[in-house]
């Protein structure tokens, strides 16, 4: 027996409502949940995002749900699947927003990746699902939400 697919993966930002709003502005993500203090939840997709706030997940006095305590800290890494032919117009959007790009690799295989810095310093990755030998069409098959 073997887990099926990731349904959610998070990071963790103490500027929670800069970095919400970041991801919002420069990735088009639209919030689906919210708790100001404490966490924004983004679908991707039909996968979900989430950003919290360390402060509040790791303190059991602030969590209101049955959910552990959990938060990590120093920077993360996130990596959003984009099409090869959007890279271009990646490298544009973030230009046209003042993101500086931290690093572009095209890799052996041909995939490329764009990395930039959210708020709270995490590594935001945009890549080409070949990165890792996926077909564009089986990434993208079940694209559902935003």
């Amino acid at each position: 027996m073997r887990v099926r697919e990731i349904l959610e993966c998070c990071l963790y930002a103490e500027n929670l409502a800069e970095t919400a709003a970041w991801y919002a502005r420069v990735l088009g993500l639209a919030p689906f949940s919210q708790s100001h203090d404490r966490h924004v939840f983004f679908r991707v997709g039909n996968r979900c995002f989430f950003l919290f706030d360390p402060t509040a997940t790791r303190d059991a006095s602030r969590t209101k749900t049955d959910v552990p305590t959990h938060g990590a800290g120093g920077e993360g890494h996130v990596c959003f699947a984009i099409g090869a032919d959007e890279v271009d117009a990646w490298r544009e959007r973030l230009g046209d927003l003042v993101v500086p790009i931290e690093r572009e690799i095209t890799w052996p295989n041909g995939a490329r990746s764009i990395y930039v810095r959210d708020p709270a310093r995490n590594s935001v990755e945009l890549a080409t699902p070949s990165l890792w030998n996926i077909t564009e069409s089986d990434c993208f098959s079940t694209r559902s939400g935003s």
